[in-house]
């Protein structure tokens, strides 16, 4: 089961997220769960850093598994909305495949 987890701070803004396990939905090479959840994570990573020009801390497993995203401190406002929404979006987005793909994801919030 894969582990998605974030991490809101007192404003409830995203400060961290990460995913950890893997779906096991099918064999390896067509897991679309784990396929799905991996393309929109790394997409709104990218999506980040291409369009605000931020880099989020990275954390990962070379051998999949794992993967663990913080967003930097001491953004400015419009940065930091613009990162928010990317992610805000990547978490719909996430839920919706646990929405139809329930007993191979876990969301969780802290």
């Amino acid at each position: 089961m894969i582990q998605f987890k974030v991490q809101r701070g007192e404003e409830q803004q995203v400060e961290a997220f990460s995913l950890s396990g893997h779906a096991d939905a099918g064999p390896h090479g067509h897991d679309i769960v784990c396929a799905g959840v991996s393309a929109v994570s790394f997409g709104a990573v990218n999506a980040i850093e291409s369009l605000c020009g931020v880099q989020l801390e990275v954390e990962m497993e070379q051998d999949g598994g794992f993967l663990r995203c913080g967003v930097p401190g001491g953004l400015d406002p419009e940065t930091e909305e613009k990162v928010q929404l990317l992610l805000e979006g990547m978490l719909v987005s996430i839920q919706s495949i646990a929405e139809e793909y329930g007993k191979y994801i876990k969301i969780s919030y802290s």
